[in-house]
């Protein structure tokens, strides 16, 4: 059995025994970050983001072959009806390269840069999320301050700890409006969905954990097709690059925001299942609403996947058995909220205890503290790394669920399941 402690105050978490402590020295800025994903049953894609004309050579096992074109050289086009403002956004122009892993290779390089390879058996396993700079009307962090945006001293305290793999959970770009002229703390920061700010946001500040580990790449609510889907598509994905599901067309956006399930083998019969709760609506989705059906369609296929291995741990943006709090600003009162609503109706739909049985485990980010949620019920244990940069919430958790009225099943709440405790920090 795995275990799960903290290894930054600002959420990072790490799967077994933790031997690195904060690091006060940022990783080196990435110009043109050279990193690999995986996807499907643990596949390792090699990526390179350059400004060059051609795609490199890699080198596998001292031999040298072409990478391949994922997206041609060019910035990331405006979506049609978006807002004018967005037109005066920050920009840069890219080519995005690829090349298969293939297992068993013993080493790979890009312009002389090593690139890490998975491991048969990931022991060391970094958890982050919610790592970009929140610049958002009303809300605006101090990009440039690091103890305000501590983003780059958790990637590289995780990358000293020597990891085999980083899981990141969703919402890397949060720079989406320019940062207002009273505010000199991130004066001059990139914004909008183009190159630039996604650089700002994750490549750069990420840079040394991006060098340390292969990285399973969670999509979030900020990687919807009407926010940054379009450089998530581009940039993270593991699968094949398709236009058309590109979140370029706001009329193309049902197949865009959505993606399928898929399982990364651990080793030891363990393996994470992924699956995309982006576009998810916290409101709850009525029957009618089509993405009941295609998240109804998620938990069938996660299902299935948990079949292929006797320990299953879920990857997913949105928490669904997880709490939050909000203050009231005028009484200082603090109220506890569910998981999801959406991803609730629909999974509901399925099991009344959310998930299938065969998952032990849930990472999940999006409400931005560290939190984990037992349960003595068969609900899996609920992990949350949601602050790895963004701004931490504020409204503290309780350190056991108050007693109140039962709920049904299809609307969890956080009196819904009995002998359930909360840690949080």
């Amino acid at each position: 059995m795995m275990s799960l402690r903290p290894i930054h105050a600002a959420g990072a978490l790490a799967l077994g025994l933790l031997a690195a402590g904060c690091v006060s020295t940022p990783g080196a800025p990435a110009d043109e970050p050279a990193f690999v994903v995986l996807g499907e049953q643990g596949r390792a894609s090699a990526r390179l983001l350059t400004r060059a004309a051609a795609c490199p050579e890699i080198v596998l096992d001292g031999r040298a072959t072409p990478m391949r074109v994922r997206v041609p050289y060019g910035a990331i086009p405006l979506r049609p009806g978006a807002p004018a403002a967005l037109a005066q956004a920050p920009g840069g122009a890219v080519l995005a390269c690829e090349a298969d892993l293939p297992p068993g290779a013993a080493s790979a390089s890009v312009r002389g840069q090593p690139l890490p390879l998975p491991r048969r058996e990931a022991r060391r396993i970094v958890v982050i999320g919610d790592t970009g700079c929140r610049l958002k009307q009303p809300h605006f962090q101090d990009c440039e301050d690091p103890d305000a945006y501590p983003f780059a001293q958790v990637a590289a305290a995780a990358a000293a700890w020597k990891p085999d793999l980083v899981v990141h959970v969703g919402d890397y770009h949060y720079r989406e409006d320019p940062c207002p002229a009273e505010r000199p703390g991130c004066a001059g920061s990139p914004w909008g969905y183009g190159w630039d700010a996604w650089r700002a946001d994750l490549f750069a500040p990420g840079a040394a954990l991006l060098r340390a580990a292969p990285w399973v790449m969670t999509r979030g609510n900020h990687e919807s097709c009407a926010r940054a889907g379009q450089g998530y598509w581009r940039y993270l994905d593991p699968r094949p690059y398709v236009p058309g599901r590109d979140c370029d067309l706001p009329s193309r956006d049902r197949t865009g925001d959505h993606g399928d399930p898929y399982a990364v083998p651990l080793g030891g019969d363990a393996q994470l299942i992924v699956f995309d709760t982006a576009n998810t609506s916290w409101r709850g989705l009525p029957p009618q609403d089509p993405r009941r059906a295609i998240y109804g369609d998620a938990w069938r296929r996660i299902d299935l996947l948990s079949r292929d291995a006797r320990y299953n741990i879920g990857v997913a943006h949105h928490p669904l058995l997880a709490l939050g709090a909000n203050r009231d600003p005028q009484t200082g009162a603090v109220t506890l909220f569910g998981g999801d609503r959406g991803l609730l109706d629909a999974f509901g739909d399925h099991d009344p205890h959310y998930l299938p049985s065969g998952l032990s485990m849930l990472l999940s980010g999006h409400v931005h503290l560290w939190e984990q949620v037992s349960f003595s019920s068969p609900h899996p244990t609920q992990f949350v790394s949601g602050f790895s940069g963004t701004a931490e919430d504020t409204a503290p958790l309780p350190d056991a669920i108050p007693p109140g009225p039962a709920r049904r099943p299809a609307r969890w709440s956080s009196t819904s399941v009995p002998g359930s405790t909360v840690s949080a920090s």
